[in-house]
């Protein structure tokens, strides 16, 4: 008995964290809305769908099974997009991880779809599933996978991918193979058994493969003979169609550019059969979604009947004492999961019926531990329904308060909390996060948090109402609130920081030479009047001067910046250099970083406080200045300038009044010709400018509508791509000057590479370009088109796969040397 209670507390837990994985407060419904919750409630049935990444998901088809079968829908996402481009920022690896994870949880308020993860960290394209497991714990992903669907419970698995390799990534096809066998084991209780102590096992009925036509008839599956849905269905209580809503849904993936348009008539998908009982007609054949399936619920289900056929949208509270007996009724039910899903929404139907709304709203953004701020509640009720507040009640509130005020209509009631955070609370941050990684999985220590989207806020305003003695309580997070000239209302989650962080400028110290150079450390107070002191520490006998800075702080925000010296040894290429506060004797070694994008709550993240420091030998230095042409999300510039480099971006301003032959060389930013409509307009005057003596180098575009063709002569881009990040690297022309000026170019200078050697190559090119190099992934050809050299007319035009947005950024010595002699290739001839 008390193993089943603990499981009922579990997805009681589950359940409370997945309602609050937004930052804005829950919308009360409206009319239309609230009928469609009403149909919801009396259909008991879910599915969960699996994918490898986020954008991997069918959100049609999400929105289809939520708002059209009214099925309990969940997205089961294998990582979070680690490892993708970033079209909006500069953030990749653990932030773009954070970014992607609030991108779906925006597109599933959209599609009605609740969102999980595993503990995979997306490490990059993969070009088959045993490159996948080589660097993923398979064993661990999959108990996550098995985890999620017993605490889960679906009916039916839906699979955007095969097993057989059909979905062109790796991760694709790994994420169809965790699922079919997460599918097998899922009701085993010999397999991971240590969960059992938080879940039951728990069967699905079935799994299918939600495919692609295409994909059918290179397999010889006549798709007539499959299950289809039509997604493309019109919902006439949401006033769309689920294809329209999915384009909502889908456009959130901003960060990966995938705004999308409405499909506005039929859309029919196909579905293969996986494994479990086969359907004849219907993916949901032979399941009972009724509340029959409930033992004792068939009460429940008939008064459900009753308040479905006795709701009138123009006056909804009508149906309020039927829904808190239905409320009430489930406590007698035997099925503690269709208890809780099923409370939840009958919750918040009640409080969409009443027009009741709840906040909690503190007044500071940021918070630290062991400090006191006051958190005003408000609430109000806008039906005639006589609600009695018996209280407020909020984690680490001073005092408790007894209210026992009758809620009247449209009368606001506020409250102010004094809340006094203990010393010992954790500070802000991802899950996912707070620990180190192992390999190319999250370290997540508790079993509890795996698989949810993200924490569970700090701090929780629980209102406790009364009606006829039913007992309703009705919860929000705390959040801070400000009032925005141009957007309005706008939330953000409430931020425990520590006392201080320490920022350094950069992320990488570039150090060209034995000089020592100065680096600047911005301490943030999120305190109130504190002193203390800062110290740096490098490894492998970098010195630093001073040591250490003594510093104090009267108001909260306040920054200060402090300037030490650096001096690089003779002989260590590589270190890493950390900053520590110490505030009475407890060191605190955290930077702050704020993720603030108009299309997800603000984020705040805390990593720790270090960075790289890097010395290379380089050879003579021949170019100075450099136009760059921004692409979508790399730091290239910034280190350029560390090397001592002018650099400037340039705009179509600058190409239709400016003179280009001020600057040595022009580079292209990843994907600039994905992305840069005037590149169409100015390519002739970048040739022109390489034909004048120019060197213009054009880093890597997608196969997907290019503005213009980037090079002098004829060249294609395809999907090639190099994916082992130490695949051997064959020199064609050892003799080349790319491979010689100013740097002697080794097979050393491939060590250390980071996630590839690079990606969309060229496949094809006019005899005028020259291939500098040949590699592959193991199981496959040669490739020769990641870095390509042509002359035309007095300078020279380069183009590159070579995935320098990474290798730079991670401080990789070969990559900086080898794009240094890019960069100098028009200087050869002088120079030689």
């Amino acid at each position: 008995m008390r193993r089943y209670n603990f499981i009922f507390s579990i997805i009681s837990i589950f359940l409370l964290i997945t309602s609050f994985l937004l930052a804005q407060p829950v919308k009360t419904f409206d009319a239309a809305q609230i009928e469609l919750a009403l149909k919801k409630l009396n259909t008991l049935g879910s599915v969960l769908y699996i994918a490898a990444h986020p954008d991997d998901e069918n959100t049609a088809f999400l929105s289809y099974c939520s708002s059209g079968k009214l099925l309990r829908t969940g997205y089961l996402s294998i990582t979070r997009g680690d490892g993708g481009q970033n079209l909006i920022g500069d953030e990749q690896g653990g932030l773009l991880g954070v970014i992607r994870t609030q991108e779906l949880l925006q597109a599933r308020r959209i599609d009605g779809a609740e969102q999980f993860f595993t503990r995979a960290i997306d490490f990059g394209y993969t070009k088959s599933a045993e490159e996948t497991f080589k660097l993923w714990n398979k064993e661990k992903v999959l108990s996550d996978v098995v985890w999620i669907i017993r605490r889960f419970r679906p009916d039916v698995i839906v699979t955007r991918f095969p097993t057989s390799g059909e979905g062109m990534h790796g991760q694709h096809t790994a994420s169809a193979i965790l699922a079919l066998e997460g599918f097998k084991l899922a009701g085993d209780s010999s397999a991971f058994p240590a969960q059992l102590e938080y879940v039951n096992v728990w069967q699905p009925k079935r799994i299918y493969w939600n495919g692609w036509t295409p994909a059918f008839n290179r397999m010889g599956i006549n798709s007539d003979t499959l299950i289809s849905i039509n997604i493309g269905a019109f919902n006439r209580l949401l006033g769309k169609s689920y294809t329209e809503i999915s384009a909502e849904s889908r456009s959130m993936h901003k960060s990966q550019g995938f705004g999308s348009s409405g499909w506005r008539g039929n859309r029919i998908n196909y579905f293969l059969y996986m494994d479990g009982k086969k359907a004849k007609n219907d993916l949901f054949d032979g399941i009972d979604q009724t509340w029959n399936r409930v033992k004792d619920g068939k009460k429940i289900g008939k008064l459900i009947t009753k308040i479905i056929s006795e709701y009138d949208p123009e006056n909804p509270e009508r149906i309020i004492p039927d829904l808190i007996t239905a409320y009430s009724e489930l406590g007698n039910i035997k099925d503690d999961y269709w208890a809780q899903i099923k409370g939840r929404e009958i919750l918040e139907l009640i409080r969409a019926c009443a027009g009741i709304w709840i906040e909690a709203i503190s007044d500071e953004q940021t918070v630290t531990p062991g400090s006191d701020f006051v958190v005003k509640t408000g609430i109000v009720n806008r039906s005639t329904v006589p609600f009695v507040l018996e209280g407020v009640y909020i984690n680490y509130q001073a005092a408790d308060s007894v209210m026992d005020k009758t809620l009247l209509t449209g009368e606001f009631v506020e409250n102010k909390k004094e809340i006094r955070l203990p010393d010992d609370i954790q500070t802000t941050q991802p899950y996912w996060l707070r620990y180190p990684r192992e390999g190319d999985l999250y370290n997540v220590p508790d079993q509890t948090l795996i698989g949810l989207a993200q924490n569970s806020p700090p701090l929780i305003a629980r209102f406790r109402l009364l009606f006829n003695k039913t007992s309703l309580v009705f919860s929000t997070p705390v959040q801070f609130r400000k009032t925005d000239p141009t957007k309005g209302e706008v939330y953000s989650p409430l931020i425990i920081a520590p006392l201080a962080t320490a920022n350094f400028e950069n992320s990488l110290y570039i150090f060209p030479s034995n000089n020592k150079r100065k680096i600047n450390v911005i301490l943030k107070n999120f305190s109130d009047e504190i002193s203390g002191e800062l110290k740096l520490s490098a490894q492998n006998g970098w010195q630093i001067e001073p040591s250490s800075f003594d510093f104090d702080f009267e108001n909260k925000s306040d920054e200060k910046q402090f300037t030490f010296t650096v001096s690089p040894p003779s002989n260590t290429e590589t270190a890493e250099l950390t900053a520590k506060v110490i505030i009475d004797d407890k060191s605190y070694t955290k930077s702050s970083v704020t993720i603030n994008y108009d299309h997800i709550p603000r984020q705040v993240v805390f990593p720790e406080a270090k960075v790289k420091l890097l010395k290379l030998d380089l050879g003579k230095k021949v170019v100075n200045k450099i136009g760059y042409i921004k692409g979508s999300g790399d730091k290239i510039p910034g280190y350029l300038r560390e090397l001592g480099y002018e650099v400037n971006y340039l705009t179509d301003t600058d190409f239709s009044n400016g003179n280009l032959s001020g600057y040595d060389v022009i580079i292209a930013g990843i994907r600039a010709y994905n992305t840069d409509k005037w590149l169409a307009v100015y390519q002739p005057k970048l040739m022109e400018y390489v034909e004048n003596g120019g060197t213009y180098i054009v880093q890597y575009n997608t196969t997907r509508k290019k503005y213009a063709q980037p090079g002098p002569y004829g060249f294609n881009i395809s999907h090639d791509r190099v994916t082992e990040e130490n695949a051997k690297v064959k020199f064609i022309n050892p003799n080349h000057p790319l491979l010689n000026f100013p740097n002697k170019i080794t097979e050393k200078d491939f060590n250390g590479w980071i996630q590839e050697r690079g990606l969309y190559f060229a496949n094809e090119w006019d005899n005028d370009y020259e291939p500098v190099l040949e590699m592959n992934d193991i199981t496959e050809l040669p490739k020769k088109g990641s870095l390509l050299y042509a002359r035309y007319g007095d300078g020279v035009f380069i183009y590159t796969g070579l995935s320098f947005f990474r290798e730079l950024p991670a401080g990789v010595p070969g990559a900086y040397r080898l794009f240094i002699n890019l960069i100098s290739a028009g200087k050869y001839d002088e120079q030689n």
